[in-house]
């Protein structure tokens, strides 16, 4: 039975006592003023709604009788229908709330009719009588919702990839609010009433009332190819942004950061200004100015999409060789960023997975390097072991050392909660203790700066070992070397804990022990580090990078810190795919230029000597600079000649002097 037909069932079981009672003061007053001389019985009135309709009844009562009865009935159907109405106004506040638990209940109890429709199966009659309890009825009608709907999430989150991204994540307030609640965020916002204004609605930011006016800059999306489920995308610059785009890179030849400024005045949303001024703005200590520059640029993005473009399919893909989508990445590896400073680790996880699901396999910007960091950090310890155990076939997971530590570290941190039992207890500490000796034997160079960094001093025996002493450091190839200090230098902060650090101690020494009865796992792991980490690709160094940890940028290499880097493009593939080249400058040779020539240049680097016309343009200006230089000669000339210099005044009492020197 819906929930229509009980609150329906349950008014009118209020309505039929009512007019019980009703009728039994009606029969009272009316065994009274009946006379003798009455020759027929009065029909019993069981709806108020007889005496109007049933003309044809003979009702021996005079018409001033009739007309009183009705007088006094009329108060009390008034008083019934005014309460009828009300049941009905709050019936309806309460229709929408449980329209989804009747849903579900009725798809359960639902059979295909003829045409194709589902008829929900109502109870018999037996099954409720007029004095069963209504509202315990529909109180077992929401605990069923309830529990359904906790079956559905459970399912619904492990049937989910491991990469799967929602919505509701990607906005940081989300987060905020779980932690400080909606009032401390929100503030007096909802009370405030501002003009409406209407804005493309946005799941990656939201766009704000200090940005200047958007106007598309010039940007879109295309769908280049579609093959097995998977779309690949590319963005696309039209003519007006590829000129923008020419004056940019004019702007960086000048290394002037007002040039930036400038050009944002004139392209509020070109991308590559506003990433190149976050920097500036970064380095200069101003990070609300910065992560406010990266939001327009990624709201710029986000009205670009395709419309079959998904942020949560997981489907959708980017080629990071094209430079028209290097920029969306760089985008959301900054956002990230500044999101996991601000203290949102979960919304920050959410864009990793976002990153890392636009080209998996290659992974441009080697988001596998910091995704172990942000799982431990909003404690989703699940998330991390479950991509550990998914990828470590076909990507080798266990040979990076921030996964090797992470994953023991997530097994202990769940062996430590309180819901389990102590078997699972058991279990789950004796994982973490083969995962973190494995990760100790694997890369024995991560655990001296590790406590180093964590301020905590070392055993004797273990400083003076040969397997954890300075050879352990010295001895490892340079790409291990890198991600041993990019693993340190960025989750040290994580093992500051007490219980922790005891821990720690308790597996070194174990490890020792194992290293001491020469375990044969112990040669394994040499010849893997002597023969797997050589070289790192292109996409470590450019993580290395962007991630700015000082302790992983001194381990990389002499070919990448001696390239020019751009804060827009950094390190970009060696096998980019141009879509447009920018015009090349003639006569750009040194040898061809004078001296007025290269002058010019350095001033304004649009600057160009072609053909005669530019000729004498140069050398008109050339005479205009001949002659502000000769003014600003003269005008010196005349103020060094009008300077004075005077003696100081020596009072004439020599005694006095004398007397002083004596």
């Amino acid at each position: 039975m819906s929930s229509r037909a009980l609150r329906r069932l349950k008014g009118e079981q209020r309505a039929q006592a009512a007019l019980n009672t009703l009728k039994l003061t009606g029969e009272d007053e009316e065994e009274q003023t009946k006379g003798d001389t009455t020759a027929h019985k009065q029909k019993n009135i069981s709806n108020i709604f007889e005496l109007i309709g049933e003309a044809d009844v003979d009702v021996s009562v005079s018409d001033e009788e009739t007309a009183e009865r009705i007088s006094d009935i009329k108060p009390g159907a008034a008083s019934l229908e005014k309460d009828a109405v009300k049941d009905e106004k709050s019936n309806k506040k309460k229709k929408k709330k449980k329209k989804k638990a009747l849903a579900e209940n009725g798809r359960d109890n639902a059979v295909p009719t003829k045409k194709g429709h589902n008829r929900v199966l109502e109870p018999q009659a037996d099954d409720l009588s007029v004095g069963d309890d209504i509202d315990a009825f529909l109180e077992t009608l929401e605990k069923k919702k309830s529990i359904s709907y906790q079956s559905l999430d459970n399912s619904a989150s492990e049937n989910r990839p491991v990469l799967y991204v929602e919505h509701r994540n990607l906005n940081p307030e989300t987060e905020l609010k779980r932690y400080f609640g909606v009032r401390a965020v929100l503030g007096d916002q909802r009370s405030k009433q501002r003009p409406r204004q209407f804005h493309r609605c946005t799941w990656m930011t939201v766009f704000k009332d200090t940005w200047p006016r958007f106007s598309r800059p010039g940007i879109s999306m295309s769908l280049v190819e579609s093959k097995n489920g998977i779309q690949h995308f590319t963005f696309e610059h039209n003519r007006d942004y590829q000129q923008v785009q020419f004056k940019f890179f004019d702007a960086v030849e000048s290394m002037d950061p007002n040039n930036f400024v400038v050009l944002l005045q004139l392209n509020p949303y070109h991308i590559d200004s506003l990433l190149q001024l976050s920097d500036v703005c970064r380095i200069q200590e101003d990070q609300e100015t910065a992560r406010d520059l990266i939001e327009r640029a990624l709201y710029s993005f986000e009205c670009a999409f395709h419309p079959v473009f998904s942020l949560t399919s997981g489907t959708c893909r980017l080629d990071y060789c094209r430079p028209e989508n290097r920029a969306f990445y760089l985008v959301l590896f900054k956002h990230m960023t500044f999101l996991e400073k601000r203290g949102c680790p979960r919304t920050a996880l959410e864009y990793c997975k976002l990153i890392l699901s636009l080209d998996p396999d290659n992974d441009p910007l080697c988001m596998l390097l910091i995704f172990d960091f942000l799982c431990l950090r909003c404690r989703e310890y699940t998330t991390l072991i479950r991509l550990f155990e998914e990828w470590e076939v076909h990507r080798n997971l266990s040979q990076l050392p921030n996964f090797s530590f992470s994953v023991a570290l997530s097994y202990y941190h769940l062996s430590q909660r309180e819901d389990i039992s102590p078997v699972e207890n058991h279990q789950l500490k004796q994982k973490s203790n083969v995962l973190l000796q494995n990760a100790l034997i694997m890369f024995p160079g991560a655990l001296m700066p590790l406590l180093d960094l964590c301020t905590v001093q070392p055993d004797a025996l273990v400083s003076s070992h040969v397997f954890f002493g300075p050879s352990s450091q010295i001895g490892q190839p340079p790409a291990l070397s890198e991600l041993v200090a990019l693993y340190v230098g960025r989750s040290h902060s994580l093992w500051k804990e007490a219980g922790l650090m005891l821990w720690l101690e308790e597996n070194v020494r174990k490890v020792l022990k194992r290293v001491d009865s020469h375990d044969p796992y112990l040669e394994d792991c040499q010849n893997k580090r002597k023969q797997r980490y050589q070289s790192a690709p292109r996409n470590i160094h450019r993580h290395v990078l962007m991630s700015e940890i000082k302790e992983a940028t001194a381990t990389l290499p002499l070919e990448v810190t001696t390239q020019p880097g751009m804060g827009f493009d950094p390190l970009p593939p060696l096998d980019s795919i141009v879509s447009y080249i920018r015009p090349e400058r003639q006569n750009m040779g040194a040898s061809n230029e004078g001296t007025l020539s290269l002058f010019f240049r350095s001033l304004l680097p649009n600057f160009n000597l072609q053909g005669p016309e530019d000729r004498q343009e140069v050398a008109r200006a050339g005479r205009e600079l001949n002659q502000e230089v000769n003014r600003l000669m003269v005008a010196m000339r005349d103020m060094l000649a009008n300077i004075q210099f005077r003696e100081p005044q020596w009072e004439n009492n020599h005694e006095r002097d004398e007397e002083e020197w004596d």
